[in-house]
């Protein structure tokens, strides 16, 4: 490999700084080149197979490239601009092209196959065995079983949707960028807090523009909704954001039914019923019914729940704020007023007990205490924008198991959302001398409210939660102590990654954890008890209405992979505001384009497996259960939860590793009694 291209460093830290557009489209084809040699020379081998020279030669022959890709994916997400994406997208059909072919190479599964049926592959226990086997599966599942012609058919199929995913994520992040809306008349600014007022003068001000520049990112398009007393600007606001990309040259409609073609083709070339069954076949839910079916009885518990807010939230709308029919742009706002109404509490109230760097310091302390482990910032210039951060974490005998960046706040050239991503997956074995093995290396990037006049960036409590979660999914790849690369950290099923995630986010509830860090950014002072109380009592507030807003993400995405069949409906967001019209107030609310910007299905990784996010939630209410009994900082918990979670990765089924944890099979109604204060319904 050319040391002189910076994108093909094998250095821990990576020279972001010094990749340049052109550097990508060479870099990966020079890997795909050295790649191919390595592969070649496992397919020539002639002695004996083992687990080393085959099954882990395949790994190490792949990482680089996968490592060139990752980093090249990860700069698309952060720093888009449009040399970036002519060199990407220039080189994007070449490397889909690899991966698809790789599997349905016939000499590699030969060589994979014959090593699987040699005595030493029969004599594997644990991680390595259950390695070997998704192996295996693997290379079935892209089809190097199948007959040529079909076989050819499903490398085509897979390098499409690599470029149709791509595209449309490009589309949605133009489209958000496309729209702005500036005000000038001060009027059209009430409702809002002086913090967003000052957001949307400094973002004007940096485009060179008179007035207040509001965006479709979420920091300025959710406290717009949520505060701003002008119905029809909020409308304005609200039918550019659920219609964004499904327009002109950035329209995602077509590639939608391309996408949902495309995966139901390839899910019916291996001969699974649909797509569905075919992702959740590796996951816990194991197939498309019974991630339907979970989907079903969680909505059908949710609704008496859910009407009664509706009808609650309807009539003080009408008595209170005058509105006589609740629209989609008033829902924020009515709500807002209501949490004011009942529970005198402005959750703008906790910003300023919420400064970034004390949430940061809180949430290391707290992982210190449970899992005891350090974090500690380093200044280092290998970083892709001047506000990304770099942290080592080391345990208490001071080995470093691994560093990662932040990048906290939103730009023009990164997509929304917040999110975790492996850079480097080390080889932190347990059964190993302290001082051996390789870090892990990976980042959180987030779109938070900056920094603004002069005051340091605070947070809203869904902020904070939002931190405390990609950390959980940063802790479960970073505390990784797994054999076998490729089973290790968050290399797991979609429905069980988010338990090491979500788990965190019940600290940001805790008195105890929250005076760790929660302080006045000017007094120093810790939340008043009233105002704790408040927030306490807010948690359960409009909950059915949020869990049946995820229900209905979770259901189109399951319905569309199982049901929608372009042959039969008239087109897929007619198909997907069918199958919400139930989860909304009233039909209307389904009048959008809300599936053209759906990037967790059609660009994100969550196609058929947004259910996970709810399923997850089941367990990590469930198992936090042990930490509430024992002490939210108990430590010999916090070991155990270490020990047989976070650290195990994907070397046993998830199962395994819950009942490990819990000693039982996780409770199904854990997430209704904290989420609704519920019970059993009468007749469950």
């Amino acid at each position: 490999m050319s040391a002189a291209n910076p994108l093909l460093s094998q250095a821990f830290l990576i020279p972001f700084q010094d990749i340049q557009p052109a550097h990508v489209a060479p870099g990966i084809r020079d890997v795909m080149t050295q790649t191919q040699e390595a592969i070649d020379g496992i397919i020539a081998f002639n002695g004996t197979r083992t687990f080393d020279n085959t099954i882990i030669a395949l790994d190490d022959a792949l990482e680089p490239l996968v490592r060139a890709v990752t980093i090249s994916y990860h700069l698309m997400s952060v720093n888009s601009n449009d040399d970036l994406r002519e060199a990407f997208n220039s080189v994007l059909p070449e490397f889909s092209a690899f991966f698809a072919q790789l599997p349905l190479n016939d000499d590699l599964w030969q060589a994979v196959s014959s090593y699987a049926d040699s005595d030493d592959a029969g004599a594997l226990t644990g991680v390595y065995k259950r390695h070997l086997d998704k192996t295996l599966d693997g290379f079935r599942r892209a089809g190097a079983a199948l007959p040529e012609t079909e076989k050819a058919r499903a490398r085509e199929i897979s390098i499409e949707l690599s470029q149709l995913q791509n595209k449309f994520s490009e589309n949605l992040l133009d489209a958000t960028n496309a729209f702005e809306l500036v005000i000038t008349d001060t009027a059209d600014l009430a409702g809002l807090p002086e913090r967003v007022m000052t957001q949307a003068r400094e973002n004007a001000q940096q485009k060179d523009i008179e007035g207040y520049r509001f965006t479709l990112q979420i920091p300025s398009y959710q406290p717009f909704m949520t505060h701003a007393d002008s119905r029809e600007l909020r409308k304005h606001m609200y039918q550019a954001y659920t219609n964004r990309a499904c327009d002109g040259d950035l329209d995602n409609r077509p590639l939608i039914e391309q996408i949902l073609t495309l995966r139901a083709e390839f899910a019916s070339l291996l001969g699974y019923q649909d797509f569905a069954d075919y992702r959740l076949e590796i996951n816990m839910a194991k197939d498309g019914s019974s991630a339907l079916g979970f989907v079903r009885d969680l909505t059908t518990k949710t609704r008496p729940y859910w009407l009664a807010e509706v009808d609650h939230l309807a009539n003080f709308a009408r008595e209170q704020l005058g509105i006589d029919t609740l629209e989609p742009w008033d829902m924020f706002y009515a709500t807002e007023k209501l949490r004011i109404h009942e529970y005198d509490f402005d959750a703008e109230m906790l910003r300023p007990y919420f400064p970034v760097d004390q949430v940061l310091r809180g949430l290391f302390d707290i992982t210190q205490k449970l899992f005891g482990i350090s974090v500690t910032q380093r200044e280092v210039a290998e970083v892709w924008h001047p506000e990304v951060l770099f942290y080592d974490i080391h345990d208490a005998q001071g080995k470093h198991l691994g560093s990662f960046y932040a990048d906290w706040f939103p730009r023009e050239s990164k997509r929304g959302g917040a999110w975790m991503n492996s850079l480097i997956t080390g080889l932190l074995m347990s059964d190993v001398a302290d001082d051996a093995g390789e870090p892990h290396l990976g980042l959180m990037v987030g779109n938070f409210t900056p920094p603004q006049a002069g005051k340091p960036a605070l947070l809203s409590h869904n902020e904070v939660e939002t931190t405390f979660h990609e950390f959980g999914h940063l802790l479960h790849h970073c505390l990784s102590k797994v054999e076998v690369r490729a089973r290790a950290g968050t290399n797991v099923a979609r429905d069980w990654v988010e338990l090491p995630s979500q788990i965190m986010e019940n600290w940001t509830w805790e008195r105890d954890a929250l005076d760790l860090f929660a302080r006045h950014y000017e007094t120093d002072e810790p939340i008043p008890e009233d105002l704790f109380d408040k927030l306490k009592r807010s948690r359960t507030f409009m909950q059915a209405h949020m869990q049946m807003r995820q229900l209905s993400f979770a259901t189109v995405d399951l319905e569309l992979h199982i049901n929608y069949d372009p042959s039969q409906h008239d087109d897929a967001i007619r198909f997907g505001k069918n199958v919400m019209e139930p989860f909304y107030p009233r039909p209307a609310f389904s009048d959008n384009h809300f599936l053209a910007s759906f990037g967790h299905v059609f660009s994100g990784g969550y196609a058929a497996g947004y259910y996970s996010y709810k399923w997850s939630e089941v367990l990590d209410a469930d198992a936090f259960s042990r930490f509430k009994q024992a002490g939210i900082f108990n430590a010999e918990v916090g070991k155990d939860y270490l020990e047989h979670i976070l650290s195990k990765g994907d070397s046993a089924p998830p199962e395994e590793l819950y009942r490990a944890f819990m000693g039982r099979d996780p409770d199904p109604d854990a997430l209704l009694a904290r989420n609704l204060n519920a019970g059993l319904i009468a007749g469950d």
